[in-house]
């Protein structure tokens, strides 16, 4: 080459030599994997071509090495996405960056994630609310299919506590079952009631405030309730046909309460709503008789006189409006009612009785000329009713008191006694019949027979007489 042309500027494109001449290493077999020349860092790269036939200087910091590195190469979001021609052979870039792939929106990534876990919850929460829709509406029968289901009952042993149940009368097993449950006694509401019925047992319960435990089994709260020392002393058995003295005193004697206290209670009818009859009070009678309805009753601890005296007069009530009876009609019904409950003891007869009472009554009747004649009443007012005998003494069928309808015509001034739902009833719904006249045959069986005229009654009352001289103690 000329060394003058070489150095004369402008002398136009200057050759330069493209690579270093790779060295000879004869001690080294000459392959591509054993080779240092391939990975040395002392070789001169290739230089791009220059416009102005001067020579291009390499920086060492532009220096490419053939060396491998472990890291691979960084891409940050600054390197171009594309490339000309012109950049490639100016040197701005290279063909790596020309297939350089730009990493996709974060942003819209984390949005995609969140909208999709959102359809997946709405999903999960729909099922899971099915099912406990599902299972709060069929969960008895679910437990029974799948063989889930929990003891109706206690286990044995957990009895503790203690608490009270009351039994009113008329209960049977299913309400004395829930009234168990209401009161912490058994598990659930019908485990005493399905006890029962897997047993075949059908005990009689009397009425009353039961002492029992909490968490008892059904066959412990069974014996509990048929041991009497757990009833406790606030009941009130009351029968059909008594007075108010002797009601007042039943009620003494279930609850404790002073019978001095009731009787002043009783005193005053108009304080339980009871209409007093001025005629009644002039004869020294007891406005409140026929209206304290014979039950048996369970009263609260914490009960009083007055208190006592107007749940009787409120289930009187109950009954007359039960019955239909008006208003300004109830002292009439009761009045017959009255009577109706102290002469008959069956219901059949008992409507029978209320015939012949209507019969008697009506004013165009020529037998008796509107006498009722029932010694009920003229024992009632002559004070012998609870003697202990049906016949009525000549002293009492003459005394003129205003109940004694022998010497009286029409119903006697007020009841005779504190009828029942039957005999209520029997007042408002006769039945039909010419009858005038019966008698009790016999006072053992209640067998009474009802006639039209006295000749056929007189036949009666002398089997009647007969029936008594051969039972002397049996009350006639």
């Amino acid at each position: 080459m000329d060394t003058a042309a070489a150095d004369t500027p402008g002398s136009g494109f200057q050759p330069v030599p493209l690579r270093t001449p790779r060295p000879y290493r004869p001690d080294i077999e000459s392959t591509p994997e054993n080779d240092p020349w391939l990975f040395s860092g002392d070789t001169m790269p290739a230089m791009p071509y220059s416009r102005n036939a001067a020579t291009t200087t390499v920086s060492a910091a532009a220096t490419r090495t053939a060396t491998l590195s472990d890291e691979e190469p960084k891409q940050t979001s600054e390197r171009p996405t594309t490339a000309t021609l012109d950049q490639l052979f100016d040197g701005s870039t290279s063909t790596d960056d020309i297939g350089y792939v730009p990493p996709k929106d974060k942003k819209r990534r984390r949005i995609g994630g969140w909208i999709a876990l959102g359809v997946v919850l709405l999903i999960l929460g729909g099922i899971a609310g099915g099912a406990y829709y599902v299972w709060n509406t069929y969960e008895d029968k679910i437990r029974e299919v799948m063989g889930w289901e929990e003891p109706k009952d206690f286990e044995e042993g957990l009895a503790n506590g203690e608490t009270t149940i009351t039994i009113e009368s008329g209960f049977t097993g299913q309400p004395i079952s829930q009234a168990l449950y209401d009161a912490g006694v058994i598990k659930t509401p019908d485990a005493f009631y399905d006890y029962l019925i897997e047993t075949g047992q059908n005990p009689t319960f009397q009425p009353g405030v039961y002492k029992l435990q909490k968490q008892m089994t059904s066959e412990a709260a069974l014996a509990a309730l048929m041991d009497s020392a757990n009833r406790q002393e606030f009941t009130a058995q009351i029968p059909e046909g008594y007075t108010v003295d002797g009601t007042l005193e039943r009620i003494s004697e279930g609850t404790g309460i002073p019978l001095a206290d009731l009787q002043a209670a009783a005193a005053d009818p108009s304080a339980y709503g009871v209409p007093v009859d001025p005629a009644i009070v002039a004869t020294g009678g007891q406005p409140l008789e026929g209206w304290l309805f014979p039950a048996t009753y369970t009263f609260d601890p914490s009960v009083t006189a007055q208190s006592a005296i107007k749940t009787l007069v409120d289930r009187t009530v109950q009954s007359l409006d039960a019955a239909g009876v008006p208003v300004e009609d109830r002292q009439r019904i009761l009045t017959i009612a009255s009577i109706i409950q102290r002469e008959a003891r069956y219901e059949a007869d008992m409507q029978k009785v209320s015939r012949v009472i209507l019969n008697r009554l009506d004013p165009g009747n020529q037998e008796t000329f509107g006498k009722l004649q029932m010694d009920s009443t003229a024992q009632y007012g002559f004070g012998e009713m609870h003697d202990g005998t049906v016949s009525s003494s000549e002293e009492a069928l003459n005394d003129p008191n205003p109940w004694n309808t022998y010497y009286h015509t029409g119903l006697p001034i007020g009841p005779i006694s504190n009828p029942g739902d039957v005999a209520i009833d029997a007042a408002m719904h006769p039945a039909d019949g010419p009858w005038l006249y019966f008698v009790t045959v016999n006072l053992d069986t209640g067998e009474t027979v009802f006639t039209s005229t006295y000749s056929e009654h007189l036949e009666y009352v002398d089997q009647w007489q007969q029936w008594c001289g051969e039972h002397p103690d049996s009350g006639c």
